[in-house]
């Protein structure tokens, strides 16, 4: 049996064997102490963003808390005033200023009617010229503000800021009421005053001139005593507008044409 030749490579291969067998160990080992690490790792991360986490939501909320604080701070001082508001009531001034109360006092009464008609007409004069117009009562009107005027009324009306005074053709419409001459404007203020500016403002001047050369209509008489009744609607503007904003239009009716109608 001593001639029998033994398997090829059998010693080799044993070999192999041992070293794949440590090498596989050495990666376990270094995979295990890896994991280990990374664990521990994460195990010290994770508390400590957890106390960070804590501490910014805390932060917000108290951040929030005062907000809320402030903010009904500024409700209670809203609350308040509109309290105080409603217990004084409106300032007279202002209800003075936008014509929602009735005043009495001395002033002026100016009368305005169309001239007589007539079958000829003198050289370069038209019929027009024959009537009273939206620009005579608009110069009357603003006279009589240069002069001092406190308060006016148009017809009876109150006139305010809101007012819309036109006239179309022979008629006067009147916060949609409709007038035929004569036309009444009042003003409370000096009568001595008022008079004295109103027949020396330009537009009335012209007007008289008309009313000496064709007998249109014209009167001016002092009062000692007028009264005057609170305008009535609504006194919102729905076309004023602060400076530098956009004007908020609103659909309401025909809006009211810049006629020196306001002081």
């Amino acid at each position: 049996m001593s001639g029998t030749v033994p398997p090829p490579h059998r010693g080799r291969a044993r070999r192999t064997g041992h070293w794949s067998l440590a090498v596989v160990g050495v990666l376990a080992g270094i995979l295990f102490a890896t994991n280990a690490r990374l664990f521990a790792e994460a195990d010290t991360r994770r508390p400590e963003n957890l106390v960070d986490l804590v501490r910014v939501e805390r932060d917000r909320l108290e951040q929030t808390n005062a907000d809320v604080i402030e903010l009904r701070a500024e409700v209670a001082d809203l609350v308040a005033s509109a309290d105080e508001f409603s217990q004084a009531g409106p300032d007279p001034e202002v209800e003075y200023a936008a014509g929602r109360s009735a005043v009495t006092g001395p002033g002026v009464v100016v009368k305005l009617w169309d001239a007589p008609r007539r079958d000829t007409l003198p050289p370069g004069v038209q019929p027009d010229d024959l009537v009273v117009h939206q620009q005579d009562l608009e110069g009357v009107m603003n006279g009589l503000w240069a002069g001092g005027a406190e308060a006016m009324t148009v017809q009876g009306h109150r006139v305010t800021a809101t007012s819309s005074i036109r006239c179309v053709g022979n008629v006067l419409l009147i916060d949609g009421s409709v007038y035929s001459p004569p036309y009444a404007i009042a003003a409370i203020g000096d009568p001595a005053q008022l008079r004295r500016v109103l027949v020396s403002s330009a537009p009335v001047a012209l007007y008289l001139d008309y009313v000496e050369a064709l007998q249109l209509g014209w009167s001016l008489d002092e009062e000692s005593e007028l009264e005057f009744p609170a305008a009535e609607g609504s006194i919102a503007m729905a076309y004023a507008h602060k400076p530098g904003q956009e004007p908020i239009t609103l659909p309401t009716t025909e809006p009211s044409p810049a006629n020196g109608s306001t002081p």
